[in-house]
């Protein structure tokens, strides 16, 4: 069941012109609000926590989401795929509790400590080869037990704004019979639109403020390092990097895994003095800018990445009012958007999950195990789910073939 993990050659796709699109453009902007909706107010929270000054929490922000941006765009063009990258989430919600305990020069520390770790990772091919060791409906099913809740909360945004998000769902499904490549951006107008007719949209106090990053230079300590880089490093690679490729594979892209986890490992490295806590693959909007909703021509996403990363670097110069403008979205219009811009890469994912399942019904059981320990949300020692859903799979997996070998090899 070992897979290889091909490193292509740079394609030779339809150029930027001729794969221009509406709807991948939707897609790239769609990934960014979903992002600032919900990830971003971690990393605020984290630095309310920290006690971190106004400078600094905006230089935190400045540097997570331009660096996102350019390496979106960079690595989108150069590999005609759309690669997104995104901040660490479960690295923003693991500085929540342990940030504040820490010099904040010595933080810094940790994090080019554990960027450098990531990048010897990637660039070395290692955390390719051991995912690529992974029976790939277990790699399908970390993603699938990753984006299912996001699915799942659109039910309860429906039951708690039947107006909102209940619009939004029935023009997504009406756009998928009539325009399939627009029906994301018809929910988008939809959403806006009945959020703004029923007062639920407030008006958000907008401070066109151009803060710049602000430098920290880094001081290491040993004990900063061992509570912060080490952790951080496990769970960006294991709960964003790891999802992230599968992400790729699951949609039907030969990645390059040294390229891209490099690229995004070499971000985080240069961009942590301002504050940068983790810069990786993303998976969830990972999953929106890489689905048939952005393009039905999967050689033509790519433009999802590159604009994704334009408006990352847009909304990161005015950071204040790109939070400001999307906290005053209704939650559950956000809530509803992300599920039904999900719903393709879920669906992927499901069937790659249970594909195979005449041949190979071990893997098949051990994904399972998978997909349920990993939609659990489950983070014992702080270590988030889709890393214990990927090694309780894998040990499923292992302990399943070792006993039906026994098993067959016994006398009847």
């Amino acid at each position: 069941m070992a897979r290889t993990l091909t490193k292509p050659d740079r394609p030779n796709g339809p150029g930027l012109r001729a794969s221009m699109s509406l709807s991948a453009v939707t897609a790239g902007f769609v990934a960014v609000a979903v992002s600032y909706a919900g990830p971003m107010l971690v990393v605020l929270q984290a630095a309310h926590s920290a006690g971190l000054s106004r400078e600094q929490t905006t230089s935190w922000i400045w540097a997570i989401a331009v660096a996102s941006g350019v390496t979106c765009i960079a690595l989108s063009l150069f590999t005609r795929q759309p690669v997104v990258v995104a901040w660490s989430i479960p690295g923003a919600a693991l500085l929540l509790t342990a940030l504040g305990d820490y010099d904040y020069s010595d933080a810094i520390g940790a994090y080019i400590v554990a960027a450098l770790l990531a990048l010897v990772l990637g660039a070395t091919g290692l955390f390719g080869k051991l995912l690529a060791i992974v029976p790939k409906p277990v790699m399908a099913a970390v993603l699938a037990g990753v984006l299912l809740p996001f699915v799942l909360n659109v039910a309860s945004a429906v039951v708690d704004s039947p107006l909102i998000a209940g619009g939004l769902v029935a023009a997504f499904l009406i756009g998928r019979r009539i325009t399939p490549r627009y029906a994301v951006l018809l929910a988008v107008l939809v959403g806006a639109v009945l959020s703004a007719a029923s007062g639920q949209a407030t008006a958000p106090a907008l401070e066109l403020d151009m803060s710049g990053p602000v430098w920290t230079t880094p001081t290491f300590d040993f004990q900063t390092i061992m509570s912060i880089s080490i952790p951080l490093m496990i769970v960006t690679m294991a709960g964003q990097n790891g999802p992230g490729l599968a992400v790729m594979h699951t949609s039907g892209y030969q990645v390059n895994d040294k390229l891209i986890l490099s690229g995004a490992s070499l971000a985080w490295l240069v961009s942590a003095p301002f504050g940068s806590h983790g810069i990786n693959l993303a998976a969830v909007t990972a999953g929106i800018c890489s689905g048939r909703e952005a393009h039905e021509d999967m050689r033509r996403r790519y433009i999802a990445g590159l604009f994704c990363g334009i408006f990352y670097i847009l909304f990161g110069l005015f950071s204040n009012a790109a939070v400001a403008l999307f906290a005053a979205v209704p939650e559950e219009m956000m809530t509803a958007l992300a599920g039904v811009a999900l719903l393709g890469a879920l669906q992927s994912s499901f069937i790659e999950t249970i594909s195979g399942v005449k041949e190979h019904p071990i893997a098949v059981e051990a994904a399972i195990i998978t997909l349920v320990v990993t939609a659990s949300g489950i983070a014992p020692m702080g270590i988030v789910s889709p890393f214990w859903g990927l090694l309780a799979g894998s040990a499923a997996y292992l302990l399943l073939r070792r006993y039906s070998r026994t098993a067959a090899g016994s006398p009847a």
